[in-house]
């Protein structure tokens, strides 16, 4: 028996393989579940559910301070607006709101083509393709997966510091310049007659993926949820979360389905596919993304879009149309409602 076979004959003796298996799986669900009773509610979640004085106590414990009357004023008025919203989605495809659509729709759609679902899935195929041993290759995958976590941490302390534009776009110069580098290595290393990296290649090839997977983890992958949930106002916001939900796992799965064949096809080229992809996101980031750091929903139309230089046209000055099922009113209508008057 050979060397290599005796290595992967390894098996946990007793039927334990899978009970293993499955139950460090419950440790990071284990996590999740004791940090979700954590989790404070938000003074907007609050005062929609009308516990408002807890509202402006959240509130005041996130502003450091006593002076959050008007801050408070304008949540209760975005609360009541969005309560008596009928149809969210049909509201949601008001031109007003497509700012903030098309913004969660692109984000969704770029993120699935950084390439990040394609090497994470078929990271272990991958690395054994550039000559790893099996063994090389589930390390690296674990390696890919700790540099993820660990990248993740540095995006939840630093995104409110210096701002979501420029982590985006310091993420998209790192993962291009990786992907190009490992496209150049492929396209030198690996022809038809050889697929025989070298040592010194191969470790600079699993440098480059550990550094993609860096710059994803602390932009592209928490800021494509991110900015969605707090650029969406109140009253759409439900609906535009479904939506964005919807469109990444569509190009999941699109992403998914294809890398094998685009990667027999393409070869070393689909890393310069993806490459010019996140070519195309900075390019959107650079010029249509808004900064939204620091900036409550509530003031999101006043303070970003209107200043925006381009997405300034689909905001107007006309009243805030509702649509509360039974007809469409403005904001004063509704307001004068409240104070017993008639439109």
């Amino acid at each position: 028996m050979s060397k290599e076979f005796q290595i992967h004959d390894i098996r946990i003796e007793g039927g334990w393989g899978w009970r293993l298996s499955l139950g460090l799986a419950g440790i990071p669900a284990g996590l999740l579940t004791i940090g979700s009773l954590l989790v404070v509610d938000t003074p907007n979640s609050l005062i929609e559910r009308g516990r408002h004085e807890e509202g402006k106590a959240a509130l005041r414990k996130i502003r450091g301070t006593d002076n959050i009357e008007p801050e408070y004023l304008e949540l209760v008025e975005a609360s009541r607006i969005a309560q008596q919203v009928k149809h969210p989605f049909k509201n949601l495809l008001k031109r007003r709101n497509r700012p903030q659509l098309v913004i969660a729709v692109a984000l969704q759609i770029f993120q699935q083509f950084t390439g990040i679902n394609a090497i994470m899935f078929y990271a272990p195929v991958l690395f054994s393709t550039l000559g790893f041993g099996s063994d090389a290759s589930l390390y690296s995958a674990v390696i890919t997966g700790a540099v993820n976590v660990l990248s993740t941490i540095v995006s939840i302390y630093s995104v409110d510091k210096v701002g979501r534009r420029m982590l985006l776009l310091e993420a998209g110069v790192q993962m291009f310049l990786a992907q190009v580098v490992i496209a150049i290595v492929l396209g030198i290393k690996v022809t038809d007659t050889s697929n025989d990296l070298g040592k010194g290649w191969a470790v600079l090839v699993v440098v480059m993926v550990c550094t993609f997977v860096s710059s994803f983890a602390w932009s592209w992958g928490p800021l494509g949820w991110l900015i969605p949930s707090e650029t969406f106002p109140l009253e759409t916001r439900s609906a535009g979360q479904s939506v964005t939900v919807c469109v990444n796992l569509l190009f999941t799965f699109v992403i998914a389905q294809a890398f094998l064949s685009m990667l027999c096809h393409f070869k070393y080229g689909i890393f310069l596919f993806f490459s010019g992809w996140v070519l195309i996101m900075s390019v959107f980031v650079l010029f249509l993304l808004p900064e939204t750091k620091n900036i409550p929903i509530e003031e999101m139309t006043e303070r970003v879009w209107k200043q925006h230089w381009f997405w300034k046209r689909f905001m107007n000055d006309e009243p805030h149309k509702i649509d509360q099922g039974n007809g469409v009113y403005s904001n004063g209508d509704a307001k004068k409602q409240n104070n017993g008057f008639n439109p």
